[in-house]
């Protein structure tokens, strides 16, 4: 994925996206690294939280993208409505910023703006 690449950020996780090759429906990728995690236990924590949030939150993706989640080091003292918190933040931006302001976009904004 390139620097220009929409992104965002959360004290738990970083968020990168890129303009899919298979329009309509959205990919999804996480990374808890070795550097980041010394512990398989703790890898598989931090990508089984992310999971749960983007299923939480998988109606704010535009089916434009694909994303990446690379998990941050504090992701493992979070909690569940924390983490939903900042998914919801994240996916918003990208989609008020960069996604194509299409009809579905702006109602997936609108709905979850309350």
């Amino acid at each position: 994925m390139a620097d220009q690449d929409p992104s965002a950020r959360s004290a738990f996780f970083v968020v990168r996206a890129k303009n899919t090759n298979f329009p309509g429906d959205a990919r999804v990728g996480f990374m808890a690294t070795k550097h980041t995690f010394k512990l398989a236990v703790e890898r598989n924590r931090a990508k089984r939280l992310m999971r749960d949030w983007v299923r939480f939150c998988e109606d704010l993706m535009a089916p434009e993208f694909d994303y990446v989640f690379f998990a941050r080091s504090s992701i493992l003292t979070a909690t569940r409505d924390a983490g939903r918190d900042a998914m919801i933040r994240a996916l918003k931006h990208i989609l008020k910023k960069y996604a194509p302001k299409t009809p579905t976009n702006l109602a997936k904004i609108i709905r979850h703006s309350a």
